[in-house]
């Protein structure tokens, strides 16, 4: 049976008069730049960017809620440190990628007649969930890195789920665009000529010229925001909100002991960390400082994409389980003396909990926790997350 034709729909051939203003107006898009090649290269580029930010995404998710059928892995140790750096970095480069993008092809967001038939209307309605989807990304993911939050939804869930939306619309819309993009990447030829671009006077600008603008803007941006990630480019690093030395012991905080309104029970004298098992035990501070204590050089990252690496100092996990008697394969649950926060009590699959070097912190290059960095005692394990590595801990559970 062949194809069901849709129906077409009737729609005058011209926008009425009083349509005929702005980006509908005759002549509005004069210049040439608006072509399938430019759009194809800056698209390419910008499917690259968003591909590699959903993949690194997808992985930082999962990491902080791993799935039973998700491989876990506490090597290499700074793993979780080059992943979220590269999907921070990926997305601000995507940025001035996705205005590129846009421009490009506005116009045949103004195209008349808007709609000719049911699968035209449907690939429209695609392209204004794949528009609105990347913005939304976007726009709150530079927002996540800032910390700051003027909506009421969870940041997290919606941006998971939301990236699954969005790249289900680019690869239709990629799929529907095969072949105009398959077309304006092999069209070589129309690099040679001076091709005239927008401007406040009509002057002429080559293809290669706008890509190269564009791609200084993506260099840039990445280039004077990798610093909070990278410490070797942190002189450069201007336009990220961290500086990844910057903070309590040359180590940032997301989250102060004031605000976790931890700071009376942080510093009771009476504080012991309490250890749950087949053999159940606790400890006070000095207790555990008499144990043998260990030093792990390791990375701490955030998801705002900022990272550095530092000296912990304090008794390895697998000791303290195997003093509890925990059985091999044990999952490990954390609790903070936070009452309130998202992370106050953690998970820890196995595969942290018995690693060397996974460690109950007690000192930082040298010195004890400062009060924001958990004191008397935090978390610190290689490949994971910041926000599982809890600070402020009061108990420790063998599942």
């Amino acid at each position: 049976m062949g194809l069901v034709n849709l129906p077409r729909l009737r729609i005058p051939d011209k926008p009425p008069t009083w349509m005929r203003r702005g980006p509908l107006r005759e002549g509005a898009f004069h210049s040439a730049l608006h072509d399938e090649r430019t759009a194809s290269l800056v698209g390419t580029a910008l499917g690259v960017a968003f591909a590699t930010a959903f993949v690194t995404g997808l992985i930082s998710h999962e990491l902080q809620h791993p799935a039973s059928w998700w491989p876990l892995t506490s090597r290499p140790v700074w793993f979780y440190r080059f992943t979220q750096g590269l999907h921070v970095a990926s997305g601000l480069a995507a940025i001035p990628l996705l205005l590129a993008k846009l421009w490009t092809v506005y116009p045949r967001l103004f195209a008349w007649p808007p709609i000719t038939s049911v699968l035209h209307a449907l690939e429209r309605l695609s392209i204004f969930v794949l528009i609105s989807g990347a913005i939304f990304e976007l726009i709150t993911g530079l927002l996540n890195i800032v910390q700051w939050y003027p909506w009421r939804f969870s940041f997290t869930g919606t941006h998971y789920w939301l990236a699954w939306i969005t790249v289900g619309a680019l690869l239709l819309h990629i799929a529907v665009k095969a072949p105009a993009i398959a077309r304006g990447l092999s069209n070589r030829a129309a690099e040679g000529p001076r091709i005239e671009i927008e401007t406040g006077r009509r002057g002429a600008v080559s293809r290669r010229a706008m890509l190269t603008v564009t791609g200084i803007a993506v260099g840039a941006v990445t280039a004077t925001t990798l610093g909070q990630s990278v410490t070797s480019l942190r002189s450069i690093d201007l336009l990220a909100p961290r500086d990844p030395t910057f903070g309590p012991q040359g180590v940032p905080i997301n989250r102060t002991a004031a605000e976790a309104q931890v700071e009376a029970t942080a510093m009771d004298p009476d504080w012991r960390l309490s250890v749950t098992g087949p053999r159940p035990y606790t400890l006070t501070l000095s207790e555990l400082a008499a144990l043998p204590q260990y030093t792990s050089n390791l990375p701490i990252a955030c998801v705002e994409g900022w990272s550095v690496n530092a000296a912990w100092q304090g008794v390895r996990m697998v000791d303290l389980l195997e003093r509890v008697g925990a059985p091999a394969g044990s999952q490990v649950r954390v609790v903070s003396l936070e009452r309130s926060g998202a992370y106050a009590t953690t998970l820890m699959p196995h595969v942290y909990a018995q690693d060397p070097l996974t460690l109950l912190a007690l000192r930082l290059h040298g010195q004890p926790l400062s009060l924001d960095h958990g004191y008397p005692a935090r978390i610190i394990a290689p490949a994971r997350p910041g926000v599982l590595q809890t600070k402020w801990v009061s108990r420790i559970e063998v599942l």
